[in-house]
């Protein structure tokens, strides 16, 4: 038994049939972290323990330190009810106070020690006790339950627990829900066994190593701290998802080192992951395939080998495909040849599906395939791919036209410019998502646009449509490369408008966490087209164009659109390091070209570390509230008769000579110098508030005093609302 004030580490181990790999990771944390913090919550560890998880495909485990035997006794306060209502006229307890009392273990013996005190407009009475601490035994089992029922569990499943003998011995036949079947429980606190069950399982100290390379059938664990060690040495088994982790990435890199000097394996955390999560010793060897598989774009080959097989491919310093992959395997032959034949045996059926796909899909161009478009479903309400491809191109068509006219006024060598990018816009958007049709991207989803990109380079298709093709979906996630030329650039744009118009247009916004159409990333990826490109494109306008092409399929989606690109762009913002204030100031004006923001920004942030700036933040501030308050819309206009006061007239002579300058390098795009040359206006923006009356008797100078404002309102307002950085 363990003593009352002893403390020592704790481990708890579940032992179970092999754990789906994709959700370990986030298995042995839940279960780690859960059962920790309900420890701490009942009072058996401190907030500074420390807590070490462990998983791997047959064990979620945790090892707490400084574990109590048992939880610090509490005292407990407890309001039983007014004095009006637990006691008579005479002082006596009333039959409710007696019940209550009773409710909580407590006799009319206790009456005498209940405590008065305010409660509001009354007083109440309050009965203190003594709240006994948890033991050890009792506060696992309850960390144990709810760390067991909060695992993310992606799919639980039903079995029937085991008949037997000892611990396990169940009369009947009794269905336990679970990720997968558990055949053992270990609790240790120390070198004690901590009696608590789980799953139809008694805890003992007992658990099992590797499936084939263990020493011992059991391995009876001495103490909670030698717990990794004992399954290391006596199972063969590194428990812990992260030493794993690190130690497949070692033999990783000397396996690559060792197959040759220049080569490295393909980094992938996801697939890394995955592979730990498959093995429990881990044991890296190199296989290799035919080199006549090359001629298959190296994508495909290096999808299905990550995919379906879980090898890590081997890449030259160019990041071009080689003959190697490396294999993570679970056993550790002292003749590795078979695992390596076998592996290779496996691969090489999945290689020759990518060939035969490959070879069989150039069989056909892509324009022959442009009519079959029109037999896949986009979307119910949205019509056929071919449909879409349609959208796709009028859309590019009106980019390509908003963008020539931004270059107003242009050159006959402009002109042609924009009309043979306009052809190339046509012809990569009716192409593009014909590779959908194709037997490669039936067999790899993933590989749409790439494989596009491959077929029109084959079928000789003029410079720039191939790579459009293949760039069209780009970015496709957070970090990805955008787009490499104009047609690209283009049709990718038109892409996203396409879908975001399309389906905001008939409803489907994301909501919460569920976005099945992954519309804040095709958002997202329209606002780094245009802000990383500095395009001189007006984003309403854009979507103003996109509507049209979809007739009356969907309802105007404008203003929806707007409100979800300026949250996702704000959103994307914070994450690049600027603050909250810098960002409301510059998206309070809803600037129409996303070109301009990061320079507005940069602006913005220079001001802001302006002497002056604070005081003529919290000065615009104060205008904008007196502007709001006038009785009818005041025009940005002064009377220079009626400036009557020295301070007025001071400010109106300081805005004469600083806006323009803040006007010109406005119009310039120099946002840093306009917002700066602002700085003059402090002193008389001050000595006007301290001097002047704005609601004048005289309605003349009262209207004349709220046109000066808004006059000054109007030039501190041209790169942000800077009154938004005020404290």
């Amino acid at each position: 038994m363990t003593s009352s004030n002893h403390k020592a580490n704790l481990l708890v181990e579940l032992f179970v049939e092999e754990l789906p790999p994709k959700a370990l990771k986030k298995l042995g944390e839940s279960f780690a972290n859960v059962l920790a913090d309900s420890l701490k919550a009942q009072g058996l560890a401190a907030a500074d323990v420390v807590v070490t998880p462990f998983a791997s495909p047959r064990r979620l485990a945790v090892h707490v330190s400084n574990v109590a035997g048992k939880a610090a006794d509490q005292a407990v306060q407890q309001k039983l009810m007014p004095v009006a209502v637990g006691l008579d006229a005479n002082g006596q307890a009333t039959p409710a106070l007696l019940k209550k009392l009773a409710a909580l273990g407590a006799g009319p013996e206790a009456v005498p020690g209940l405590k008065r005190a305010p409660d509001g407009k009354a007083e109440a009475l309050f009965f203190d006790s003594i709240k006994p601490g948890a033991t050890l035994a009792e506060g696992l089992q309850k960390a144990l339950d709810e760390s067991i029922a909060k695992l993310p569990i992606p799919k639980v499943m039903t079995y029937q627990l085991e008949q037997g003998d000892g611990a396990n011995f169940q009369p009947g036949w009794t269905s336990v829900n679970f990720v997968r079947p558990a055949h053992g429980l270990v609790a240790l606190h120390g070198d004690q066994e901590v009696a608590v069950s789980a799953l139809g399982l008694k805890a003992g100290r007992s658990t099992r190593g590797h499936r084939f390379e263990a020493r011992v059938e059991k391995i009876i664990l001495l103490t909670a701290d030698t717990y990794a060690e004992q399954l290391q040495h006596e199972g063969a088994v590194i428990a812990s998802f992260a030493e794993r982790r690190a130690e497949i990435e070692r033999q990783l890199a000397a396996a690559a080192a060792k197959a040759g000097s220049n080569l490295k394996p393909i980094e992938d955390d996801a697939l890394l992951d995955e592979v730990t999560a498959l093995v429990e010793r881990p044991n890296v060897l190199t296989g290799r395939f035919e080199e006549a598989f090359l001629a298959v774009p190296q994508e495909c080959l290096i999808l299905t080998m990550k995919a379906n097989q879980k090898y890590f491919p081997l890449l030259d310093t160019s990041g071009k495909l080689t003959n190697q992959f490396l294999i993570v395997s679970n056993i550790k032959p002292d003749d590795a040849s078979a695992v390596i034949g076998g592996n290779e045996r496996v691969v090489r059926p999945r290689l020759a599906d990518a060939k035969f796909f490959f070879d069989q899909d150039r069989k056909k161009t892509l324009e022959s395939r442009v009519d079959g478009l029109a037999k896949v479903v986009y979307h119910g309400k949205l019509g056929t791919q071919g449909d879409r491809a349609e959208r796709v191109r009028a859309i590019g068509h009106e980019i390509v036209k908003q963008l020539s006219l931004a270059t107003l006024p242009f050159t006959v060598e402009a002109q042609d410019h924009f009309a043979v990018l306009d052809s190339k816009v046509q012809q990569a958007a009716r192409l593009a998502k014909t590779d959908l049709l194709t037997d490669m991207v039936g067999e790899f989803p993933e590989l749409q646009g790439i494989m596009g990109g491959y077929y029109a380079r084959h079928e000789g298709l003029r410079d720039g449509v191939a790579i459009a093709i293949e760039d069209h979906y780009k970015p496709r996630f957070a970090g990805d490369a955008l787009p490499r030329n104009h047609t690209g650039t283009v049709v990718a744009l038109a892409d996203k408008l396409e879908t975001l118009v399309g389906l905001f247009g008939i409803g489907q916004l994301p909501t919460g966490d569920k976005d099945p159409f992954a519309l804040r990333r095709h958002a997202l990826g329209v606002i780094r087209i245009l802000v990383e490109n500095n395009l001189p494109l007006e984003l309403p306008a854009l979507i103003a164009a996109a509507i049209p092409v979809f007739g009356e399929l969907i309802s105007n989606p404008a203003e929806h659109l707007l409100v979800f690109f300026s949250d996702r762009l704000a959103v994307s913002l914070r994450e690049q390091g600027y603050s909250a204030q810098e960002v409301d100031a510059v998206l309070a004006l809803q600037p129409e070209r996303l070109g301009d923001v990061p320079r507005r920004l940069a602006a913005v942030r220079a001001f802001a570390a302006l002497p002056e700036a604070a005081s003529l933040a919290a000065a615009n501030k104060r205008v904008g509230n007196i502007l709001k308050k006038a009785e009818t819309q005041v025009e940005a206009k002064v009377d220079e008769g009626l400036l009557k006061e020295a301070a007025e007239r001071a400010l109106y002579d300081a805005l004469q000579a600083a806006a323009p300058k803040a006007r010109a390098s406005f119009e310039e795009g120099d946002y840093t110098a306009s917002l700066q040359a602002l700085a003059v206006l402090k002193a008389p923006v001050d000595a006007f508030f301290d001097g002047v009356m704005v609601n004048a008797d005289d309605a003349a100078l009262k209207a004349n005093r709220l046109g000066l404002l808004a006059t000054l309102h109007k030039a501190m307002n041209q790169v942000a609302d800077i009154s938004r950085l005020a404290a």
